[in-house]
């Protein structure tokens, strides 16, 4: 039996703080795997780990109310805004093949591909690139870590590991703001790369009803229940 977490609209500070926590928290207790899914209050930006903070358009969010954050995690700008988050947590070992970092994001987000296609919408991996990210959008590329449809990418996700645990989480955009985007990301932003389950499906209220499936993609990907931990949602603040 695995952890899950409430689904909660927080701030993105808190978001993002609780992800690291998880973390900390699942080393120390040598903890089962976690599962949180989360949205975010208003838009807000993360940077990479390691991307520079002028890389992108933070003197516009920072004139315009957006919030500018760094995550934990590394990979290039996300702009969170009509999305639902998912964040796991486990360590390395708990998947077949945990040891490598390419082979374990895609273990990880076939447990994304399960709960989407319940829904009715088939991901796909994309061919892996290696890039940089000292600049410009994640949604932008499309690599081995992140979720297609058609061709369109609609799933961008990062990771961090420590003391052999592995943090994963990323974004599943339920709609995009196209003007927003632009003028944050600039040059960058191709609308015409990425795509968002309300275009695919407008039919669907995710927001009501994607925490369910992705839950059972999880469980059905690693073949046991992510049962409601009220002692960690405690803990982190999260009841």
């Amino acid at each position: 039996m695995y952890n899950l977490l409430p689904y909660q609209i927080l701030d993105g500070k808190k978001n993002m703080e609780i992800d690291a926590n998880i973390l900390d928290y699942s080393i120390e207790s040598e903890s089962a795997p976690i599962l949180r899914l989360y949205g975010w209050d208003k838009p807000t930006l993360t940077l990479g780990r390691n991307q520079p903070l002028d890389s992108v358009g933070v003197e516009y969010c920072q004139n315009n109310n957006i919030d500018v954050l760094r995550r934990i995690t590394g990979g290039r700008a996300v702009l969170h805004h009509l999305e639902i988050t998912y964040s796991f947590v486990c360590k390395a070992d708990f998947l077949e093949k945990g040891s490598t970092v390419i082979s374990s994001y895609k273990e990880i987000s076939e447990a994304l591909i399960v709960g989407l296609d319940l829904l009715g919408i088939k991901l796909s991996f994309p061919e892996y690139k290696k890039v940089s990210v000292d600049k410009g959008f994640c949604m932008a590329l499309s690599t081995g870590s992140d979720l297609n449809y058609n061709g369109k990418k609609i799933i961008g996700s990062a990771q961090y590991r420590k003391n052999n645990y592995i943090l994963q989480h990323g974004s599943i955009l339920i709609d995009i703001d196209d003007l927003l985007h632009k003028a944050i990301f600039e040059d960058y932003y191709d609308k015409n790369t990425i795509t968002s389950l309300t275009e695919i499906n407008p039919n669907i209220d995710y927001y009501k009803n994607l925490p369910c499936f992705l839950k059972k993609g999880f469980e059905s990907k690693f073949n046991d229940e992510f049962t409601y931990n009220a002692e960690l949602a405690e803990m982190l603040g999260l009841c």
